[in-house]
């Protein structure tokens, strides 16, 4: 079968940076779109978060940035507005997460780009989204996670809260924000229109918090942090056993049976306490003081075992490293090397996508910064002699390497 490439001819205009813009235009990159991603002369800022650096470029840039062209442009510069004009007019898609009121003032906004193109699908990315008394503030993941509940239920019980270990966030809107472009090119196949789309990270975090707040809305109940553990299901968490510790997710009454077979002490199943969900979830801690007093007694490693073979779903607390070495993450072929960029070694995750049982995977490496300015300027009908004014002027940085950060 052939590479699932969709969006194959379609043209991507990216004015982000950090990680949730990147995110989607990558998306949309590995399903075939051409992506120009237009930075300021120092660079996506992404480049220079960290550590970890690899190759003197930032992780996270190196993860959301694959298979996109780099055009350098001063969009405080006329000039450089024009060549993204320029870009946009001969665009499907333009994604951008500038400040809120900074496209309109460059003259990128949706409604002078619509009207230039109107087949153009415009996308902002923004933190707290288009309307309301938040909706002119900045915002980064860590923050929308305060600003939205997610700090308050992550973490242990009584103690302060903690933001998730990965940028659920940006990515989320990342997700989001690609599918809803995917979707506005479906729809203008049909309308010959294209559409202005918000997404942003304040919606993201309130929708990862969907059941919650349902919950709350419903009986008025706010929810806490309760660690590991999941306030819905008992028992559904980490637990110590003689030499670490163990991820056990006995989610319905036959997993609990199980579970408590393979510990040997099948009477709890039958025990009135613990009889249905709801009864374990209201006597979670009598339940967890005598489930944890046998697995205390087992080695990870066999108690791993026999709750497998027992159908029991079960899992070891994988460090970053263990997960990157594991067998399952071998077999699916997931982490892709993407060399010929300024990382030769360069290895990272694919899409979590397969078509026909074929890995969807990035097309090239990310861009060094302004390696394709005098490229894209060429193709958008600049002279070599107005390229060549523009990079002495600073407007346009096409050195093919990254400027002292």
């Amino acid at each position: 079968m052939s590479e699932l490439l969709p969006l194959q001819g379609t043209r991507v205009v990216d004015v982000t940076s950090s990680l949730a813009g990147p995110s989607a235009t990558q998306i949309l990159a590995a399903l075939g779109a051409e992506v120009v991603k237009v930075e300021p002369p120092g660079g996506d800022h992404a480049r220079a978060w960290g550590p970890p650096f690899w190759a003197g470029e930032g992780a996270m840039f190196l993860a959301s940035n694959a298979g996109k062209r780099s055009l350098s442009v001063d969009l405080g510069d006329p000039r450089g507005q024009e060549a993204v004009l320029r870009l946009a007019d001969r665009a499907d898609v333009f994604v951008q997460s500038l400040r809120p009121g900074a496209a309109e003032r460059h003259g990128l906004g949706a409604e002078e780009l619509r009207a230039r193109n109107p087949r153009l699908v415009y996308c902002t990315i923004g933190a707290f989204g288009s309307r309301g008394p938040l909706a002119s503030q900045p915002g980064y993941d860590p923050l929308l996670q305060a600003a939205s509940g997610i700090m308050s239920v992550t973490g242990e019980d009584g103690r302060p809260p903690v933001r998730a270990g990965v940028s659920l966030i940006d990515i989320g809107t990342g997700v989001w924000a690609a599918l809803g472009v995917v979707a506005a090119l479906y729809e203008r196949e049909r309308t010959g229109a294209g559409r202005t789309l918000d997404v942003s990270l304040y919606e993201t975090a309130l929708s990862l918090l969907s059941y919650q707040l349902v919950g709350f809305l419903g009986t008025g109940v706010v929810p806490g942090r309760e660690g590991s553990a999941f306030s819905q299901i008992a028992p559904y968490q980490v637990f110590p056993t003689r030499d670490g510790e163990l991820m056990i997710v006995a989610g319905n009454d036959k997993l609990f049976a199980g579970l408590c077979d393979v510990l040997g002490v099948p009477e709890l199943a039958a025990d009135e306490r613990f009889l249905t969900n709801p009864l374990r979830v209201a006597n979670r801690p009598a339940l967890l003081a005598l489930l944890e007093e046998k697995t205390r007694e087992r080695d990870t490693a066999e108690l791993l075992d026999t709750l497998v073979a027992a159908g029991v779903p079960a899992s070891p607390v994988h460090d970053v490293g263990e997960a990157a070495r594991h067998p399952q993450t071998e077999a699916l072929g997931i982490l892709q090397a993407l060399p010929g960029g300024v990382v030769d070694a360069l290895v990272t995750v694919a899409p979590p996508l397969s078509a026909d049982g074929e890995r969807l995977h990035y097309h090239a490496p990310p861009p060094v910064l302004g390696a394709h300015s005098a490229e894209i300027l060429d193709e958008l009908g600049y002279s070599p002699e107005e390229i060549e004014a523009l990079v002495a002027d600073g407007v346009v940085y096409a050195g093919g390497q990254s400027p002292a950060r």
